[in-house]
């Protein structure tokens, strides 16, 4: 076969001993001891199956010739090379939603330790540095990729010490690092997770259906959807179900409802790949014979386009405030989190498609709507992605899986890109 790798020829892998190593792998960590027992799979930051995770991790990583860390915020840092050699780094999370899949993130962590095995089998001195980020999913403390944020500069140290805090007790991000056994303190006296990266290759399941229905093992993603999180707080008046003529209402719910409606019809009419949601709605006092006084509502917005997110959080927020006004209630927008849309690195993804091109898999390039710590990433050090495909497109849900074959595919693809991006 042609070879992307500057070896002469295509490197081919053991694809059904790396199948069978990362289903051995994705098995162990589906258990008791890693998870949640109670709410499969739930394991996010400085809960204890998180701990015993990257324990496990370690353990697999130090078995490849790499050694371990975890810097002051719990990111995993491993490196097969002596600091200050341009590596290629590998990786994902190992943290889940709540009640989540068995794939998502530490499926991409475990290849990125195949690409590593392999390479060395195949007696290829690649320098590697494998890296599992702290709290991509938000489960622990309400905000999406910590540890890429804070390891790129794209969000101030001290918010992990004064405003992000624990959705369970309330407690820092700090606190919890410092029970942990971390200390988050000495952040800026160690290196970042970031440096002496050459390139950054994240392996992921698609979390969506395009490559199923497709027929395709593989996707190289080119660009990621930007992303708007916020707060929509109604006020109205809580009045009793039965005596409150409807005329008379100041319902908050209703004004909740309206303004779901309007966003997905937004989101419609945007298009531009826009996609749009209400995750969270709570009402108050929440009970069957009192109408609502007040609602609280998640707007999730997303596109590749930054534009096409602005327009949408614009027009929902003006909307939302005119069907309030309409029956004498407040309507009071609250930004959480802006990630802008993200484009990768031209010459990886190039990389990558050859590699998958001369691997004779079906693929596509193709943008992620999810959002990945290579978004934070990407503005630092050359990045991109590969997908694997899920089936029916389910994820964040125990109904979660992606096939193990195909994930062998993909290191054998990032392997050859890794070897074509050494050898430049």
């Amino acid at each position: 076969m042609a070879s992307p790798s500057g070896t002469g020829t295509y490197v081919a892998i053991d694809r059904d001993a790396c199948a069978e190593r990362l289903a051995r792998a994705l098995a162990d960590l589906s258990t008791g001891p890693f998870t949640d027992p109670a709410a499969p799979i739930t394991r996010y930051a400085f809960t204890d199956p998180y701990l015993r995770t990257l324990d496990y991790l370690s353990e697999r990583l130090s078995g490849c010739g790499f050694d371990p860390r975890l810097d002051p915020i719990g990111n995993l840092v491993a490196r097969n090379c002596a600091p200050g050699i341009a590596a290629i780094g590998l990786g994902s999370h190992c943290d889940s939603v709540r009640g989540g899949g068995r794939y998502d993130g530490i499926l991409g962590v475990l290849a990125g330790i195949e690409v590593a095995r392999v390479a060395r089998e195949h007696g290829f001195d690649l320098p590697f540095q494998i890296v599992s980020w702290v709290e991509e999913e938000a489960s622990g403390f309400g905000q999406m990729l910590l540890g890429s944020r804070v390891a790129s500069g794209a969000l101030d140290p001290r918010a992990l010490r004064d405003s992000v805090r624990s959705l369970d007790d309330g407690r820092s991000f700090y606190d919890h690092a410092r029970s942990a056994g971390l200390d988050p303190e000495r952040l800026g006296e160690q290196p970042t997770a970031l440096d002496d990266l050459a390139v950054w290759i994240e392996p992921h399941i698609e979390q969506a259906r395009v490559l199923e229905d497709a027929g395709e093992q593989i996707g190289v993603v080119e660009a990621i959807a930007g992303y708007v999180h916020a707060d929509l707080e109604i006020r109205g008046q809580a009045d009793h179900a039965g005596a409150t003529p409807m005329g008379l209402r100041h319902d908050a719910g209703i004004v909740a409802a309206q303004t779901t409606i309007a966003l997905e019809q937004l989101a419609l009419e945007t298009g531009r790949g826009a996609v749009a949601t209400v995750g969270e709605l709570a009402l108050e006092p929440g009970v069957i014979n009192a109408i609502p006084g007040r609602a609280r509502m998640s707007l999730d917005v997303r596109a590749p386009d930054a534009d096409a997110i602005e327009e949408i959080v614009s027009a929902i927020t003006g909307l939302a405030t005119s069907f309030a006004e309409r029956r004498g209630l407040t309507a009071t927008a609250t930004e959480r989190q802006r990630v802008a849309p993200t484009p990768l690195d031209e010459h990886v993804v190039a990389a990558l498609c050859d590699a998958a091109a001369a691997s004779e898999s079906r693929w596509r390039r193709m943008v992620s709507g999810a959002a990945h710590d290579t978004m934070c990433v990407a503005r630092h050090v050359p990045s991109a992605m590969v997908f694997i495909p899920c089936r029916r497109g389910i994820s964040h849900s125990p109904a979660e899986y992606a096939s193990p074959v195909d994930a062998a595919c993909a290191v054998e693809i990032v392997l050859n890109a890794a070897l074509a991006l050494g050898a430049r």
